[in-house]
């Protein structure tokens, strides 16, 4: 590396600041001018997409199912189904790839688990799935262990299956209502998390065959997603509109509650840095939220977008897939402004300087203002109002009521614990 000499004295560089204010006021108008995110949409389903999984070897690969029991694989390169098959009477409720990459498995309406090739059916050869198991009740989600032959089913209760085996290995149940999803941990892979349509967020430890503890919000929460980087930390969508990432280690209250939508959230996935999540929503909208932040960093909608039903972040950290009711899969970009294809090395530098140009002044209000503005649908925009409002009215109520009672009577409850009920070991 050359040394390259620079002198820091300000007084050789009287105008730097304004400077310097000017380009990350035009890389942030630039910014906003480039942000197209949508690249295409996937059409072939004849009903609403159900459910999607990635392809744990292949980043084009992308597998799909929807509520008429068709299941389709895709190539996002050439953006086109490469194979369609009829998997399932009735809804496809949950699919999963093998951790191999080999196979994937389906449940469906007509209480089946099935096993499927990952590759097309030879020449001649019947599409026939490899295993079939009949269950006893309808099975409404599934997820394979990470390093094992080992996947979870859940409905009635979770049942741990061996895909030797017929019959369940074991079966967990605390409490008595229907499971909507379960999720096993990337990291501690012998964890496992669900979500119960009583409210509750159980944890499981697949060793002891027990539940662990459970956590019990004010509304259901309808999926979760681990954070493949951070081992205790998961993030749970739910209906009330909102997000909440819990620390496995501490149910008392979540580390973080984003809020931004406006109905309730049906889907959330993680980015493989776990550094930031996607999160679908009945309010026809994908949102991007930091972890560590309350709000969202980006909104993605179309005129044509339904309910957003299931959404996926690719393993290259690189796009967003959405499945919705109208049928169709689009594919987004997760960094709106992002140039795809090959970058010039000037280029490169320019991109990183003015990227960080935009983290020196991101706090000035004119370049926050610009960065921060969104083009919002007119149904969301005025729900937003609406939510301001009665959120503003619910606050001031309590602080009336704080004032004339007795001191201490009204306690101050911060918004963290507002949404949790209970814990229980």
């Amino acid at each position: 590396l050359v040394a390259v000499p620079r002198n820091y004295d300000p007084v050789l560089h009287p105008f730097e600041v304004p400077r310097e204010y000017t380009r990350a006021l035009n890389a942030t108008k630039l910014e906003r001018v480039f942000a197209k995110p949508f690249l295409s949409s996937l059409d072939g389903h004849r009903d609403g997409v159900n459910c999607m999984a990635k392809h744990p070897k292949s980043l084009s690969t992308v597998l799909s199912g929807a509520c008429d029991g068709e299941v389709k694989i895709w190539n996002l390169t050439k953006r086109q189904c490469v194979r369609t098959l009829q998997a399932h009477e009735g809804f496809v409720r949950g699919m999963c790839a093998r951790f191999c990459g080999t196979s994937f498995f389906t449940v469906g309406d007509d209480k089946t688990v099935k096993q499927w090739k990952m590759e097309s059916p030879g020449y001649g050869e019947e599409e026939e799935p490899i295993h079939t198991i009949l269950g006893k009740t309808v099975y409404t989600g599934i997820d394979h262990h990470w390093k094992e032959a080992v996947f979870a089913t859940c409905g009635h209760q979770v049942d741990i299956w061996d895909e030797q085996r017929t019959s369940p290995m074991c079966s967990l149940t605390w409490g008595y209502d229907s499971i909507s999803s379960v999720k096993f941990n990337p990291i501690e892979t012998y964890l496992l998390g669900s979500c119960a349509s009583d409210r509750n967020i159980v944890l499981y430890d697949m060793r002891q065959s027990t539940p662990l503890k459970k956590v019990i919000l004010k509304m259901r929460t309808n999926t979760l997603c681990w954070n493949p980087m951070e081992a205790f930390i998961f993030t749970a969508a739910n209906e009330d509109y909102n997000l909440y990432t819990f620390d496995m280690r501490y149910l008392a209250s979540p580390v973080m509650v984003h809020m931004d939508h406006v109905s309730a959230v049906l889907d959330v996935d993680y980015s493989p840095t776990g550094k930031e999540f996607v999160s679908a929503s009945f309010d026809k909208s994908i949102r991007i939220f930091p972890v560590d932040k309350g709000h969202s960093r980006e909104v993605y909608h179309t005129k044509r977008m339904q309910h957003v039903i299931t959404v996926k972040w690719t393993s290259d950290n690189k796009y967003i897939l959405c499945g919705s009711d109208e049928m169709n899969i689009r594919l987004w970009k997760a960094n709106a402004s992002e140039k795809l294809g090959v970058l010039a090395p000037r280029e490169k530098a320019a991109m990183n300087y003015n990227q960080k140009l935009k983290e020196k002044f991101q706090y000035h209000p004119q370049i926050k203002r610009i960065a921060r503005h969104r083009h919002l649908p007119k149904s969301i925009f005025t729900q937003v109002k609406e939510q301001r409002i009665m959120r503003e009215a619910r606050r001031r109520k309590e602080q009336n009521r704080r004032k004339h009672s007795k001191p201490g009577s009204v306690p101050v409850v911060s918004e963290k614990k507002k949404h949790i009920v209970a814990v229980v070991k």
